[in-house]
């Protein structure tokens, strides 16, 4: 440990201190001590003062300090043999064990767990057993954990022989939770057959332990199990009656441990029932996200149990947050089933009236729902009557996103399902007066025109449409307006126009106008479409346009029953409306004009309804709704093929062994075994068996040193979400012992390591693995440096061995996610942070470089393949990923097919924060130079 320490004195001052018979002054200069050693100071000269001024203090807090200073020194000299003087502080320490105060007694007692030197250790081992009989449980639970250190060193079984004997002695006569606690931890550490049968003499006393006692009992049965397959059915058995334990943390590990240790049917069961029982009576957020996360890790390969209890854990989703509600329903989402979907969908309407008059979060949870009723009717399309009217009453939502879900939602329904077209169409004209929202209205709009087919609906689509367009003309200039333009305000109704890049759906970049939809008091009178329009929304105007062309077109096919002068009229009608939308344009208020897309577009309409040729009436009535159904039937089939992507089989190799054990006798086996042997054979049959593949260990096998190094070290890299473990192995390639083997770890970048490894001493050839663990808080390449450092008996100086760096990979971090289109363009126009790579290989192929993108960067293409498909000589597309800490990545690739031959073009890349945007860029750059 290094403690930051910038007042250092001299050994002088300091030994002036000690010899001060105050107190206070001389914790003080024990302090001081205390801080030089630990930031490198050598201070060998001042142990015989401390000796004789604070060894014999009466103070506890000196003492203290006194033993934190005996911990710190150098207790060997050059050779590895113990000095001297370090004799003199055993008759102390003696002292100390038998003194008659009980936190002098534990202090000691901790301070000698952590000791290793065994000429101290020896002496003193008859005081340590002499304390496991104090009267105080604080002395008797250190004095456990003392024992148990010794027995772990080196040796240790040579000076505690009988330790085994002795504590499953202790263990039968202990009351305290604590020290029972730590006596079953050593017992199972120095014998574990000892350990065990234990366990199994006080099987019906084990539910009345204390929780600190059964995590221990927890511990072991995972342990033996592990090592010793045909225990498991004996050890289960006390598993399942800790799952009565009325402790969260009991509870969260009993289902954990049966998890790990079965795959039967009743054991995860059992243990799923358990987590839904912690998400019932746990309150808090963190706890219900972990427990969600484990059930969301036993919904691959036990579906059919999980489906059991998809309501249990639905009843979650009405905790107070965000995270929780999303990751709830992503799990009922994938455990819906025929048997299900009717429960799942009633809570989820009950759910969405509860949020009607919310906004805010509300809004977004009410997003949230919206999107799992939509999965749950393109599934289920039964289940669609039951909430598609239910959801239409949000179409006038105020937060736009949540109202333009529903809008989406309504137009694939109307697609899909062709007995609720009617019944669509003639509550979007009820509602149409109370949406509010540009991008809701067009998407209601472009429905009307497709999927109004009766001549009723047509004509009372017509008069819904213009009785919110409200009186022709939008601008009518008089004399009066012109003198009085320059004097007053305008009273018509203007929202502020602003214009900003967007990405469209194929990647492309287009000028995106945002109108500001809210409504004054004054304005309110004025009809909400009219309101729009006048606003300056050209392209809303364009749609409309074209709903009245495909609605005119329509009742002209249909002429045989109206009366030509009607259909005419009709016509005429919304041409003078088309008209009056190009002319929106010369309003003197208006200060852009409008963009040729939309003027381009309400042109062609009109020329469409002069001139209504059946080619034309084909093209708008037939061939639109194709591409349209052509678009939905894709999206259907690759979802699907990603479903039957995910759920492939594994199959065994040939030549792989199966052990048929259920048929042989199954006398005097529990269910719960006869189960969980079935499992297992089924698994390896099938390819399922959890096998930990040794191939991919060696793949993250790291050289540290060189192998002319006295010192070889090869580290295992394992990253697991937010923590990175390393498993170094230290091999002593000398021939003499090395002394004070220390690994020294810093971190570059979002990095932090968690503690110190501690120092060993190799014998000649011998070798040691050490565990050090780094936390991980972002989304970024991070590096790992460092050295090992250790005495030699032929040198004075410590010798340095540096380490090659570690590199720790982005792409460790992040996995292909989905994301919808409009989802994709929100997150697209708020980041702030951008990387700009430009396109640098030999790759001719532009389909091929975008497939040699996705595979190195683990991220999704969100273009659908039939976007990609032809050669003209460019491509356009989106990829995404998401991080384990919920961070967005979004990548758009436009490339381009030289004259030359080769790709030219840029990859942006997207985020909220710079490391990801900035550490993928480099990936993307790293991963081209191959290629060149």
């Amino acid at each position: 440990m290094l403690v930051h320490f910038d007042k250092a004195a001299s050994q002088n001052e300091v030994k002036d201190a000690l010899e001060n018979g105050d107190e206070k002054i001389k914790a003080e200069a024990m302090k001081k001590v205390v801080l030089m050693l630990l930031n490198g100071e050598q201070m060998q000269a001042l142990f015989i003062p401390i000796v004789r001024y604070v060894l014999p203090s009466e103070d506890h807090y000196v003492q203290k300090l006194l033993l934190l200073y005996l911990e710190i020194i150098e207790k060997k000299d050059s050779q590895g043999k113990l000095l001297p003087e370090m004799i003199l502080i055993c008759q102390n320490l003696r002292n100390n064990l038998q003194h008659p105060n009980e936190y002098v007694r534990g202090c000691t007692l901790k301070f000698l767990a952590r000791m290793t030197e065994l000429e101290i250790l020896e002496p003193l081992v008859p005081s340590v057993m002499a304390n496991l009989e104090h009267r105080h449980s604080y002395v008797r639970r250190n004095a456990v954990l003392a024992l148990d250190a010794m027995f772990k060193l080196e040796g240790g079984e040579n000076l505690l022989p009988d330790a085994p004997e002795m504590i499953e002695q202790f263990l039968s006569s202990e009351t305290d939770a604590g020290a029972r606690r730590n006596a079953l931890l050593m017992l199972m550490n120095a014998d574990e057959e000892r350990a065990v049968h234990f366990l199994l003499e006080n099987t019906d006393n084990i539910g009345n332990w204390g929780e600190i006692m059964q995590m221990v009992v927890l511990e072991l049965v995972r342990r033996v199990c592990r090592q010793k397959p045909s225990q498991k059915g004996k050890l289960m058995r006390i598993i399942i009656l800790l799952l009565n334990s009325s402790n969260a943390s009991v509870l969260y590990e009993c289902a954990n441990t049966l998890v790990a240790l079965s795959s039967a049917p009743t054991a995860i069961r059992a243990a799923a029932n358990c987590y839904c029982q912690l998400l019932a009576s746990q309150s808090d957020n963190n706890v219900k996200l972990i427990v969600l996360d484990r059930l969301d890790n036993l919904k691959e390969p036990h579906k059919d149990i999980m489906q059991e209890v998809i309501m249990d854990i639905l009843r979650t989703v009405s905790a107070p947050n965000l995270d929780i509600q999303k990751k709830t329903l992503d799990i009922t989402l994938d455990l819906v089933n025929v048997r299900n979907i009717d429960d799942v969908v009633s809570v989820l309407k009950k759910e969405v009236m509860k949020t009607q008059d919310g906004e805010g979060k509300a809004a977004e949870y009410r997003q949230l729902l919206v999107h799992a009723i939509h999965h749950c009717a393109l599934k289920f399309p039964d289940i669609a009557s039951n909430v598609i009217h239910l959801l239409m009453d949000f179409l006038g939502d105020t937060s736009t996103a949540s109202a333009l879900d529903v809008a989406f939602f309504v137009r694939e329904i109307a697609e899909t399902n062709k007995k609720l077209r009617a019944s669509i169409v003639d509550q979007l004209l009820n509602s149409f007066y109370q949406i509010r929202s540009s991008r809701v209205c067009a998407c209601v709009l472009w429905i009307i025109g497709e999927y109004c087919n009766s001549l009723k609906q047509i004509e009372s689509a017509l008069d819904t449409i213009k009785t919110s367009v409200g009186l022709l003309p939008f601008y009518q200039a008089t004399q009066t307006e012109s003198s009085e333009k320059d004097n007053d305000e305008p009273t018509s109704p203007f929202y502020a126009v602003n214009s900003r890049p967007a990405i469209l759906a194929d990647g492309t970049y287009a000028t995106q106008s945002a109108v500001v939809e809210t409504i004054s008091e004054s304005d309110s009178s004025i009809p909400h479409l009219r309101s729009l329009l006048l606003a300056g929304d050209f392209f809303l105007g364009s749609v409309l346009a074209t709903c009245f062309t495909k609605l005119c077109l329509k009742m002209i096919q249909s002429g045989a029953s109206l009366p030509a002068s009607q259909i005419n009229r009709s016509v005429a009608e919304a041409m003078l409306y088309i008209v009056s939308l190009v002319r929106i344009n010369e309003l003197p208020e208006l200060k852009r004009s409008t963009d040729e897309d939309s003027f381009d577009r309400m042109l062609l309409c009109i020329k469409v309804l002069a001139n209504p040729e059946e080619k034309i009436r084909k093209l708008w009535l037939s061939d639109c709704r194709h591409s349209f159904t052509k678009m939905i039937e894709e999206k259907i089939a690759q979802e699907a093929n990603e479903l039957q992507e995910k759920e492939k089989e594994s199959f065994a190799q040939p030549d792989d062994l199966i052990d048929f054990r259920h048929l042989k006798t199954r006398r005097g086996m529990t269910q719960l075994e006869v189960e969980d042997e079935v499992a297992n054979d089924l698994g390896r049959a099938t390819g399922f068996a959890d096998s930990s593949s040794g191939e991919q260990k060696l793949d993250r096998i790291l050289q540290l040193t060189g192998f002319s190094d006295p010192v070889y070290a090869e580290a295992c890299v394992t990253v697991h979400q937010y923590d990175i473990v390393l498993d170094v192995t230290i091999l002593n390639r000398t021939n003499e012992t090395l002394q004070n083997i220390s690994l020294e770890l810093a971190t570059m970048g979002d990095l932090k390591l968690v503690e110190r490894p501690q120092s060993y001493t190799l014998a000649a050839g011998a070798q040691k693995c050490v565990r050090a663990n780094i936390k991980v808080s972002s989304t970024e390449t991070g590096v790992i440096f460092g050295n090992i450092t250790f005495d030699t008996s032929s040198s004075v100086d410590k010798t340095v061995v540096v380490l090659n760096d570690v590199h720790i990979d982005i792409m460790d971090y992040i996995s292909p996610a989905s994301c919808h289109d409009v989802a994709f363009r929100t997150m697209w126009a708020e980041f702030e942070w951008e990387n700009k790579v430009a396109v640098n290989t030999e790759m001719t192929d532009i389909h091929q470089f975008l497939d040699h993108l996705v595979s190195s960067t683990n991220m999704k293409c969100l273009t659908p393949p039939s976007a990609l498909k032809g050669d003209c000589g460019y491509l356009a597309a989106n990829m995404y990923a998401r991080s384990v800490f919920g961070e967005d990545a979004l990548v758009n690739v436009s490339l381009e097919k030289l004259n030359d031959g080769n790709i030219g073009g840029f990859i942006r890349i997207r985020s909220k924060t710079q490391g990801i945007a900035l550490s993928l860029g480099d990936k993307i750059t790293l991963r081209q130079k191959p290629l060149k």
